[in-house]
């Protein structure tokens, strides 16, 4: 039995859990190819107009997955921590498919909402599992596994600050001149189409990067108890903690916040971020706003930019 598993949105958060159930389960995981020009096209043709760059490759990356797998897994999550909200198109992603794109391959849409209880995400994995046709005790098991192996996943990136998804480029010959924070949502900053290689051309620029993904949860927590209310958005939320916490420490040379145009949380926390710097603190900030119409030239200009403001404040 194989499950096709999309590139896109949260594949670059919860991936190695995923992988790790169907696998145990016995299962082959098949993933879409990376990111690419035509995969884009295809999200584009099969996506409504309004909605954001992340969601319409989503849909592209669905198309990629024809004639690849027995089924197609697409979560339908609400949330994914207690108290905790994202946003409501991955609540409706499953049903975004179904109306724009002709597929007869069966899709797993499950819910995932840990908002009252963290027992939703064994109640997603078990519920799967039926629907696959395996003995309870071999689901149990698969879910058990899995959810170990991507807590020792997620503790190891953050013990070595290992950025995932995304091979940087060590500079050997002089190391690292600044500190940068990176931030935006994970399918973002990690899928190297959509943000032009990003990472990469940092690290060309001798440029350590720091992402929220690295950052340890307490320091987060930290960083969010400086605000005047508790946000209530999951990644928005260690995206604040992420920066108010490296800037309080003065750990960070500069920060880009990568946003998607027509994103609603993305709008209001660039905004709020972009204020509370200017107000209260001398750090360079970039805000690099996505959609299908970036071009290359304007965004590496930009960046160059930002690389000299970091070079004079040192010099």
């Amino acid at each position: 039995m194989v499950i096709g598993i999309p590139r896109g949105l949260f594949f670059y958060l919860y991936f190695p859990l995923w992988k790790s159930f169907f696998e145990n389960l016995g299962c082959e995981v098949v993933l879409s190819s990376k990111t690419n020009k035509k995969i884009m096209e295809d999200g584009l043709k099969n996506c409504v107009d309004d909605a954001c760059l992340p969601v319409k490759v989503f849909h592209g990356h669905v198309m990629d997955l024809k004639g690849k797998c027995d089924y197609i897994y697409i979560p339908r999550i609400i949330s994914t921590n207690k108290r905790e909200y994202i946003c409501p198109k991955f609540m409706g992603l499953p049903d975004m498919v179904y109306n724009s794109i002709e597929i007869d391959i069966p899709i797993i849409d499950d819910e995932i909402d840990l908002y009252k209880s963290n027992m939703s995400l064994y109640k997603h994995f078990y519920g799967i599992g039926q629907k696959l046709g395996k003995p309870k005790k071999d689901v149990i098991k698969a879910f058990l596994l899995a959810l170990h192996n991507f807590k020792s996943h997620i503790k190891l990136i953050k013990k070595k600050q290992i950025i995932p998804y995304v091979s940087t480029i060590e500079n050997s010959e002089g190391g690292y001149k600044y500190n940068v924070l990176l931030l935006g949502h994970p399918y973002n900053i990690y899928d190297e189409y959509i943000s032009m290689n990003l990472i990469k051309k940092l690290s060309n620029y001798r440029v350590k990067v720091l992402t929220p993904d690295v950052i340890d949860e307490k320091e987060i927590l930290k960083g969010t108890s400086y605000l005047n209310k508790k946000l209530f958005w999951t990644l928005e939320k260690n995206i604040v903690g992420s920066a108010f916490s490296k800037i309080y420490s003065k750990e960070v040379d500069g920060i880009i916040y990568v946003a998607s145009f027509g994103c609603g949380p993305d709008s209001i926390i660039g905004d709020l971020l972009k204020i509370k710097i200017e107000d209260n603190y001398e750090i360079p900030f970039l805000q690099l706003n996505l959609d299908e119409h970036s071009g290359q030239a304007g965004f590496d200009t930009r960046l160059e930019a930002f690389i000299d403001i970091l070079e004079r404040r040192q010099n």
